[in-house]
């Protein structure tokens, strides 16, 4: 049971499965990419519910800042994703299935910073 009101956003639901899945994708990428590309990803991914968690707790104005930081980590995401992609680290369908969830996600956030006044 949700005890955080960040906790029953399904945005925040949506990064963390993401994270998770970023986790285990990234499982088989070579071992030299560890603290580069492997690296980079896992931060990224997990740095999207880690500042809407944080910026839940903060003002408004600044917990619209945190969501920039979100999304920001989505873009992230997406460009490491695609040089994964062209390294061929990942398939054409798991680069697009990650794309369209992070898509999804970033929409959520665009939506969630627009709902907050």
């Amino acid at each position: 049971m949700p005890t955080f009101n960040f906790e029953r956003l399904e945005v925040y639901q949506l990064s963390l499965k993401l994270a998770t899945e970023i986790y285990q994708l990234t499982k088989t990428w070579p071992k030299e990419e560890l603290f580069g590309l492997t690296n980079q990803i896992r931060r990224a991914s997990v740095s999207i519910s880690l500042n809407i968690a944080e910026g839940s707790s903060r003002s408004k104005k600044d917990f619209r800042h945190f969501l920039d930081l979100s999304r920001g980590s989505c873009y992230e995401s997406i460009a490491i994703l695609t040089i994964a992609k062209s390294l061929k680290y990942i398939s054409e369908s798991d680069f697009e299935l990650c794309y369209q969830k992070i898509n999804r996600i970033t929409i959520m956030i665009n939506a969630l910073k627009n709902s907050i006044k």
